[in-house]
């Protein structure tokens, strides 16, 4: 096959943007400078013309990676029958320092550490998503590809070809020997390698030195650890410096079902992602990530109202609004599925679950981390003001579908959340609320779902209004207390959502084809996210040892690096978007849920 399975790479990054790596050392994916920036290595969307930079052993039988302990420098190793080599790579993190700009560069170090090996380097930018020709303009130590809006520096040790628009290397390294190549991103009036260039080992130690140091903040000491500690690792690498802003996943248009149109640009961040992320990042200990990103939820909660409401479904990672979505036709897509998208619609739906999330991650940073100022909850007033006028209407949902707006349960549960939420840091420091309203809408949602979010003839809630579809956000029910786990209508849920939508730990997001459908041709994977879902309902229930099972196989469908894509195909391949937030943050609050019960505690409640 051309293109590699996508749980093939890892993934390194310095905290404006990522690399995909894969195992057999080529970069198919990046973006620069920043996660949303036009990609100028895209061959993981088009094997063809989508540009890679590959270093690789000619002569190697096996290839392995892994992650240096407790960091993000992913370990490339090629197994010869009489030779060992290494490829380090890494982005290094840039402290922002007086009068010098942030530099992004890739550092790819190879050594040998036995016998003697060959290499060859392969790199082939395709700037703007393949759509801008570049040329190639020698410089000290390598070359230059460039643009007229765009540079980008090799340093290349060893000789080297050129075509114009490629550069070619075949170099032979002795066991000891170590060759380190430089891919830097040059800002406007950055010379390149004509400039002061660091040590590359120093940079090395450096950044080792930072991902240990973040790391060392966590304060889970439970089981499943180790996976705990790469998920929070993803999502600090997931993590926009400059805004504090979390993307859903650093690559576009990787599909849900290979050779099918499901297939999305999730380099943006999601409202509804915020109460996950606060609780998880405080949860973990680490007070400072979730209070940056709370920074930039204020921020948007302080913008003018648009004609849906105060919030916008997703923002640019620097808050601005404006995403449209674009078909890039010129590119083939991963495996022949098109289309590949740049920019997202979902942006201009209407979805009303996202004043829930939002709210809940105010309350949760408000009794956990510090209390909120008076101005923040004015705007948290406003928010509840649309809530309580527009709840009753019809929306785009959680699942973001595209075949017509419905009385999605979810929906009406999350309004319900935002209200109780706002309530409860009301009562408790005395702030000024509408009690007599707040509450009556608060009741009026609680007994609506009750009424007709439940079917007692199948003794289960259900995806909307007037089905009998199962929906998983449903076991949501239980983790954000609007019923208890043990509730007989939320066990027979479970059940549903068991025998319906799961099989093993795997667990769909609906039934596609039956209830609102989703305007959408094909199939897709079971959704990830769902399986911890499921774990954290079960555990609830206190039906543990089926939770620590589904946990347990769940761990099985990560990558040999610990990571997870969006969703997992029938044959247990990764599908979607690579690596994906919401799942990482799924496992962390399942595992420290699960732990807790395991070991005789309550689980933790907002």
């Amino acid at each position: 096959m051309p293109y590699l399975p996508i749980e093939s790479y890892g993934v390194i990054g310095d905290l404006h943007s990522v690399a995909l790596v894969g195992v057999d050392g080529s970069i198919d994916w990046c973006c620069l400078p920043d996660f949303d920036s036009p990609s100028v290595f895209a061959r993981i969307l088009d094997d063809r013309i989508g540009g890679y930079f590959k270093i690789a052993s000619l002569e190697c039988e096996r290839r392995k990676q892994m992650y240096l302990p407790e960091t993000n420098v992913l370990l490339t190793r090629f197994l010869g029958h009489d030779a060992l080599g290494e490829l380090t790579d890494f982005m290094p993190i840039n402290p922002t320092r007086p009068g010098r700009r942030v530099r992004h560069e890739i550092v790819r170090m190879v050594r040998v550490l036995r016998g003697h090996m060959r290499f060859r380097l392969e790199c082939v930018p395709a700037f703007d998503y393949a759509r801008v020709k570049h040329k190639v303009v020698p410089a000290p130590n390598g070359v230059v590809f460039e643009t007229d809006t765009t540079k980008l520096s090799l340093l290349c040790p060893v000789e080297f070809s050129s075509d114009g628009e490629r550069v070619v290397a075949n170099f032979e390294l002795q066991a000891g020997e170590c060759a380190t190549f430089v891919l830097r991103h040059q800002e406007g009036g950055d010379n390149g390698f004509t400039a002061e260039l660091a040590d590359p080992e120093e940079e090395l130690m450096n950044t080792i030195g930072y991902w240990r140091n973040w790391l060392s903040k966590s304060q889970y000491k439970g089981r499943w650890r180790e996976m705990v500690e790469r998920s929070a690792l993803v999502l600090k690498l997931l993590t926009y410096k400059p805004t504090g802003a979390i993307v859903a996943a650093p690559t576009t248009s990787l599909p849900e079902e290979i050779g099918g149109e499901r297939n999305w640009d999730y380099r943006y961040t999601w409202i509804r992602d915020a109460a996950f992320t606060v609780y998880a990042l405080i949860r973990l200990g680490f007070s400072s990530e979730a209070e940056e990103f709370m920074g930039w939820l204020q921020n948007r909660i302080r913008e003018e109202d648009s004609e849906d409401g105060p919030l916008q479904v997703l923002y640019l990672i620097d808050g601005r609004h404006h995403v449209p979505e674009v078909h890039l036709d010129h590119l083939s897509g991963y495996r022949n599925s098109k289309p590949v998208r740049i920019g997202n619609l979902a942006a201009k739906q209407f979805q009303l679950d996202i004043y829930g999330a939002l709210i809940d991650s105010i309350y949760l940073f408000d009794k956990y981390h510090t209390r909120i100022s008076y101005d923040l909850w004015r705007h948290v007033l406003r928010m509840l003001d649309f809530v309580m006028a527009n709840w009753q209407r019809p929306d785009d949902g959680i699942w973001e579908v595209r075949g017509g707006r419905q009385q999605f349960i979810y929906s009406k549960l999350q309004c319900w959340v935002a209200l109780d939420r706002a309530l409860r840091m009301a009562l408790k420091y005395g702030l000024p609320i509408d009690f007599v309203n707040v509450r009556r809408t608060h009741d009026e949602i609680y007994q609506t779902i009750m009424n007709r979010g439940y079917d007692k003839g199948i003794r289960s809630f259900v995806q909307h209004y007037g089905t009998d579809a199962m929906d998983a956000s449903l076991l949501m029910m239980p983790l954000v207390q609007f019923c208890s786990p043990r509730d007989p209508r939320m066990l027979g849920t479970i059940d549903r959502i068991i025998d319906e939508l799961s099989f093993g730990s795997l667990v769909h997001r609906y039934a596609i084809g039956k209830g609102a459908g989703d305007g959408l041709s094909g199939e897709e994977g079971t959704f990830s996210m769902c399986s911890f879902w499921l774990v954290e309902a079960l555990t609830r229930a206190g039906r543990t040892e089926e939770a620590r099972l589904n946990f347990e196989k769940m761990l099985t469908y990560a990558n040999h690096l610990g990571l997870y894509a969006e969703e997992i195909g029938a044959s247990g391949e990764a599908l979607g978007n690579f690596p994906q937030a919401f799942t990482h943050l799924g496992l962390i609050s399942a595992a420290f849920n699960l732990d807790r019960a395991l070991d005789g505690g309550p689980p933790v409640t907002g």
